[in-house]
């Protein structure tokens, strides 16, 4: 069914056909639309699902640990400040293999108190062990709910997911989605519906978050590194699945635009990738340049795999980043892909560009620039590592 939604709808939607059955979510700009129409799902008799009234987001997670160890479906969301103060369960929630699935609607940080768009509130919890995925779209935030209920359920994972949805460009942009129908979101999520996971059980002794140190702490780590490294194994089996059943494809960890004959590529993340995309357009219609794009769709664990043979062979590559990577003078994804690429073998020249700060938007002219000074580095001229597309102008 083709309907019209915000990403903020589109990802309710997702919950609601994954039949959630606990959800725990605290408002915050520009994610309170997610709170709100949850309730009014669950109210209106369309969920079967028991809503947890927060007081705040370390609530709403530890609220979400609890219920998934007894053994429900859960879901959660957040932003920006909401992110920073669940940050301690955040970990525990991801120490403890909980299955949660969460969206984070990206917002700027506490820093400089900005109620805006950026992408730094996500980057700042890459390590707490959650796997992370970043659609570029309404209908992309649905269907990755989706798939993250799938990767995190798996019995080889055992994983928080977090969705990260572009603040504002994406929460608040309307678009048309084509809604799954509940038949087929059961065939999809079928194969994790009776997943096997240590839960609570009436009766039975157990205990849940105990703490270890010495080789048992160091076991349960390795354990926990070897199922988010796994993810990159399942998630392209799941996406083919998802393929099979709703007829729609992304292109697994990396999405590849114009990239296989391309000797420039520029790299982007979430909602950017339509105005880069617009620009590779341009180029090789127009002027018959060999450019093309690349989006970075799975940040945690890291495709640097997937980027290794993708830039095999590439002169340049123009890394737009919505975020800063605070005391390295880049953005995350410039630092993430500066390390995947270390050490291989012509390795294309990296140029980063920081945009899309505070509410600035990514625009047409900002990308162009980009790869005119992309494809000067790839010429052997001489250009700086890292340009600041808003404030330059």
């Amino acid at each position: 069914m083709l309907k019209v939604l915000s990403g903020n709808k589109a990802a309710v939607y997702g919950a609601k056909l994954a039949r959630v059955e606990v959800a725990a979510v605290y408002p915050i700009t520009p994610q309170s639309q997610i709170s709100e129409d949850i309730t009014k799902v669950v109210a209106a008799g369309e969920l079967d699902c028991d809503i947890i009234e927060v007081e705040g987001e370390h609530s709403a997670m530890s609220a979400i640990i609890g219920a998934s160890t007894v053994g429900a479906r859960t879901f959660t969301a957040t932003s920006s400040w909401g992110l920073a103060y669940m940050n301690e369960p955040l970990m525990v929630c991801a120490g403890m293999r909980i299955p949660a699935v969460m969206v984070d609607v990206t917002r700027e940080t506490p820093a400089q108190r900005g109620v805006s768009t950026s992408r730094q509130d996500v980057m700042t919890v890459r390590d707490c062990g959650w796997l992370e995925l970043d659609p570029a779209s309404p209908q992309e935030v649905l269907d990755c709910v989706l798939m993250a209920y799938r990767l995190a359920e798996d019995p080889e994972i055992l994983l928080p997911v977090m969705v990260a949805s572009d603040g504002f460009y994406m929460s608040h942009a309307y678009e048309p989605v084509d809604v799954p129908t509940q038949e087929q979101v059961d065939k999809f999520l079928a194969p994790v519906s009776g997943c096997k996971r240590t839960t609570f059980t009436d009766g039975k002794s157990m205990q849940f978050d105990v703490g270890y140190s010495g080789p048992n702490f160091v076991k349960y780590r390795y354990q926990t590194m070897k199922a988010i490294e796994k993810a990159k194994e399942k998630f392209p089996q799941i996406e083919k699945e998802f393929e099979e059943i709703f007829g729609r494809k992304y292109g697994g960890m990396v999405e590849e635009y114009f990239s296989g004959d391309a000797e420039i590529v520029l790299m982007t993340a979430g909602s950017a990738s339509g105005n880069a995309k617009a620009v590779v357009d341009c180029a090789r219609n127009e002027y018959g340049l060999k450019v093309g794009l690349i989006r970075e769709r799975m940040f945690r664990p890291y495709p640097k795999e997937e980027l290794r043979r993708i830039l095999a062979g590439k002169k340049a590559v123009g890394i737009i980043d919505r975020s800063i990577c605070v005391g390295w003078d880049c953005g995350h994804l410039m630092q993430e892909t500066k390390a995947a690429l270390f050490g291989m073998e012509n390795a294309p020249k990296l140029v980063n560009f920081i945009d899309g700060l505070s509410s600035m938007d990514i625009t047409i002219e900002h990308v162009e620039r980009a790869l005119a000074i992309t494809m000067a580095a790839a010429k052997g001229e001489q250009v700086d590592e890292c340009h600041w597309l808003s404030w330059e102008d």
